[in-house]
């Protein structure tokens, strides 16, 4: 029986180890046929050269300057697959996950997004890697009291109905971007779910995201992400938390990065022009989005 290709898209910028270790471990997927695509967000050391000397299969897209979370948008317009997996340029499926994550669609016409189990590579233990290769059956996790997002880490989606939901939103540059996307997919009236058998793992390292980048962007993007997507009535209420959280966690953690990141949400409240759209009651409140880790870079 054919089976349908699925795209891997992953962006990089400056971390030519990181990602060539996770197109080696591509490699071993057990599933045919694939579309690589990496979009290189103008890196300046060599990443681009070790790319296209080692892994002749992969559609690299260069770039000519670092466009965040917009490079992505770049490898979804390329992707010729039925399926797209999102990936970090550090993270790589388990070599049956795309296959399982295949199935988990033909199965349901309504699910739009599988959320992998994204695991931190350093500490994921041989147990819990023989339960993923042994694991049948039904392995979602079903919830009545909110609805699911998803880590950009690993996630599969239904080419089709990513462009619907409008891509990812480039305005927020860095962060939260996952969050306005599982918005928009839901909004259109499809399934974002996660299974445990359908993993991912993330060579997350702490000293990797060790700079202002990360608190500004989850902060200045909280405030967008909020603008974008509630009723103007939760709106509201949900800006002057950020905005009190802001000031209180500016004080208890003697920085200025969360002002001036809220400063810039003002500044730049017309970037928002014409991409506000109310979703849905219902999944304005069982979506649950921890706009608070904004705050707790510092603690």
């Amino acid at each position: 029986m054919k089976t349908s290709l699925v795209s891997i898209v992953a962006i990089c910028w400056n971390r030519k180890d990181e990602i060539c270790e996770s197109l080696y471990n591509i490699r071993k997927i057990d599933y045919e046929p694939l579309e690589i695509i990496v979009v290189d967000n103008g890196s300046t050391d060599d990443t681009v050269e070790k790319i296209e000397k080692e892994f002749k299969e992969v559609k690299l897209l260069k770039m000519p300057k670092n466009l965040g979370i917009e490079a992505y948008n770049v490898g979804f317009k390329e992707a010729k697959g039925e399926y797209i997996v999102i990936l970090d340029d550090d993270s790589f499926p388990e070599k049956n996950s795309i296959k399982r994550m295949v199935e988990k669609f033909k199965k349901d016409d309504e699910l739009g997004m599988v959320a992998f189990d994204v695991r931190n590579y350093y500490n994921y233990d041989e147990v819990k890697k023989a339960d993923v290769e042994e694991n049948s059956g039904d392995t979602a996790a079903e919830a009545n009291d909110y609805l699911m997002a998803f880590n950009g880490a690993g996630a599969g989606v239904r080419t089709e109905v990513l462009r619907k939901a409008g891509l990812y939103p480039k305005e927020f540059f860095l962060y939260w971007n996952e969050q306005d996307t599982a918005f928009r997919i839901l909004d259109i009236g499809y399934k974002i779910k996660f299974f445990g058998d359908i993993v991912a793992y993330h060579k997350y390292s702490p000293k990797n995201r060790a700079s202002t980048r990360a608190p500004f962007y989850y902060t200045r993007n909280a405030f967008f992400l909020v603008w974008k997507n509630y009723s103007t009535k939760v709106a509201l209420k949900k800006t002057m938390e950020l905005i009190y959280s802001c000031f209180y966690s500016s004080m208890e953690q003697k920085t200025s990065v969360y002002l001036k990141a809220m400063w810039n949400a003002f500044m730049n409240f017309n970037e928002l022009k014409g991409k506000r759209k109310v979703v849905d009651k219902y999944i304005e409140e069982y979506l649950r989005i921890p706009l608070n880790v904004s705050f707790t870079f510092y603690k």
